[in-house]
């Protein structure tokens, strides 16, 4: 299929638009758009040195903040591999904390189907609310996209049959796709197949994310709702850090999809060291929180 010609679009112009945001990125450094960034974070945690004590620690860290930051927003998730949900289901207060898990072979996608529904269904029963995968890329740089995009129909129809209200994030590792027609296709295919979210980046590849993948991502959501009518989130991560991040990234959904994105609903950010870099900006100090 040609899913750029299905929905009347080419990628044009995308790092002149990319520099018009750089341009304009003073009306997004501002506190009131780092209050808000903050609440949209999946406060991640995907290391190999990850154990059970170290992310209920984080989860204490996260149930506490409202008491130490009442004026701030926590962040909207916490972000882990799948064998860690659990954990934090057993550790957060209550159900508001929203529990992110990678799954499907993450961060590579390269193990059988089979493997990933069970991996992220048994997350799900753990209480994972969110499942992020991969882009199945054994397929997609194969031009099978048939098959990319029924991996990616055959989990949501997994993870949704335990629990009908968790969502699905596809993760394009967009630093592995060859330009940004390859983005865009990726785009559309994943967001027809179910994707809840379409997100930029693993943050394990050479490349993270970046503003034109982005903004190419962005303006498939935006294709893609006009001619279906479903808002589909956009979640950037890998490799983003600061509060500038945060304000460039923002400004790029606020650009192409305008205010109804500007919620932790339809946008998140994948980070670790943002919240706390957020949170510094916010009080003009150094804050070591999280």
């Amino acid at each position: 299929m040609d899913y750029l010609e299905k929905y009347s679009y080419k990628p044009t112009d995308i790092d002149a638009k990319v520099a018009d945001v750089r341009s304009k990125i003073d009306a997004w450094k501002n506190k009131q758009v780092w209050c808000q960034a903050l609440g949209m974070i999946d406060l991640t945690s995907l290391t190999v040195s990850d154990t059970p004590t170290k992310i209920a620690a984080m989860t204490e860290k996260v149930n506490e903040f409202s008491g130490v930051y009442p004026q701030y927003p926590r962040p909207a998730s916490i972000c882990v591999y799948p064998n860690l949900a659990k954990t934090i289901a057993d550790a957060r207060y209550g159900k508001e904390i929203h529990i992110t898990a990678v799954g499907g072979g993450f961060p590579a996608s390269q193990t059988f189907l089979n493997v990933k529904i069970a991996e992220c269904v048994a997350a799900v029963k753990d209480g994972a609310d969110e499942i992020d995968i991969v882009l199945a890329h054994n397929s997609f740089c194969d031009g099978r996209y048939d098959d990319c995009a029924k991996e990616i129909s055959d989990i949501k129809a997994a993870i949704v049959s335990v629990n009908p209200a968790v969502h699905l994030k596809v993760i394009l590792e967009t630093g592995a796709l060859p330009g940004y027609e390859a983005i865009a296709t990726a785009s559309f295919l994943a967001m027809e197949a179910g994707a809840d979210f379409i997100k930029t980046s693993t943050g394990k590849i050479g490349v993270s994310a970046t503003p034109e993948a982005a903004y190419v991502m962005c303006e498939c959501i935006k294709a893609y709702h006009e001619a279906t009518g479903k808002k589909i989130g956009f979640k950037p991560a890998g490799g983003l850090s600061s509060a500038e991040d945060a304000s460039l990234y923002y400004g790029i959904v606020d650009t192409v999809l305008g205010s109804e994105w500007l919620t932790s609903a339809l946008l998140r950010f994948g980070a670790s060291r943002m919240a706390n870099n957020l949170l510094s900006a916010l009080e003009g100090k150094e804050v070591k929180y999280f």
